[in-house]
């Protein structure tokens, strides 16, 4: 789980974001218009409800262009809010300022809509003992980012890449011939430390897969009757995950068939953007 993002591993986004947006000249805009030396103070308000994750990016974006900039965040990332709140006030130089702009608010609403998705699929299965997942359908260069918001929300994190767990597909199936020899060479390959999952797309393979004990088996796509008597089937000696079409009108009934985990790619692939303004102050 990604509980906390290090600036470390956030800087490199910001600076890479910042650049491709100041371009070749930097901001002609603000050196045209704005004097040399002006400050500038302004809050990040949000325009609707949601959850924040990502606040980091505005303090660093600011930071980046203007290090003796003051940025005062006033909730932190998992935080509820209403629409109106003011989420960080801050005060730089106004040239500085208005070039980072738009970097600290397309960071913010992205991971802040990540967020903010995650909190409703989590909401709509609560009372259930379904965990809310995320997969590796993230945006390239974002993923810790947004995996990180998706921890905001409340949320699990899958695996973060190819490199820390074994997950097989059905692809990888075809190529080995079947889901037991699939799992069979998986197991011999790894370490005791390495878990093991594997995809199945009908009962018949459950039932080849749990004879291998893997330790997540991954149910593609069943429908909910289905779902049902995987749960029975497997009677808790491995951790059950449905996957495949899950959306916030459906997430509901597949957990109250009892499995463990819901992976649902959309938490990043499809969250709309939060909408974040900034709104200048009094000097």
């Amino acid at each position: 789980m990604i509980r906390q993002l290090p600036d470390l591993l956030v800087e490199p986004v910001v600076r890479l974001s910042l650049a491709e947006d100041l371009g070749r000249a930097g901001d002609v805009t603000a050196q045209a218009c704005i004097p040399v030396g002006a400050r500038m103070r302004a809050a990040f308000v949000a325009r609707k409800p949601g959850v924040l994750a990502g606040i980091a990016c505005v303090r660093l974006s600011l930071l980046a262009l203007d290090p003796g900039a003051t940025v005062d965040l006033k909730l932190k990332d998992g935080d509820a809010f209403e629409a109106g709140a003011v989420l960080a006030e801050a005060e730089a130089d106004a040239r500085a300022f208005l070039a980072a702009e738009r970097t600290a608010l397309n960071l913010l609403g992205r991971l802040c809509g990540v967020a903010t998705l995650t909190r409703a699929y989590v909401d709509a299965v609560a009372g259930t003992q379904a965990r809310i997942a995320d997969t590796r359908k993230t945006t390239p260069g974002l993923r810790a980012l947004e995996k990180h918001a998706v921890h905001c929300g409340g949320g699990a994190n899958h695996r973060f890449g190819l490199d820390d767990a074994i997950l097989i597909k059905d692809n990888h199936v075809a190529v080995c011939g079947g889901v037991g020899e699939a799992v069979r060479r998986a197991r011999a390959a790894v370490g005791h430390l390495m878990k093991v999952e594997v995809e199945v797309d009908g009962l018949d393979q459950l039932d080849e897969a749990l004879a291998e004990r893997p330790d997540v088996i991954m149910l593609d796509n069943f429908p909910l009757a289905d779902l049902r008597e995987a749960v029975a089937r497997t009677a808790g000696r491995v951790t059950l995950e449905a996957s495949g079409g899950v959306s916030l009108e459906t997430v509901r009934a597949i957990a109250e068939t009892g499995v463990d985990v819901i992976s649902v790619g959309a938490l990043t692939h499809s969250a709309p953007q939060l909408d974040i303004g900034l709104d200048a102050l009094p000097a």
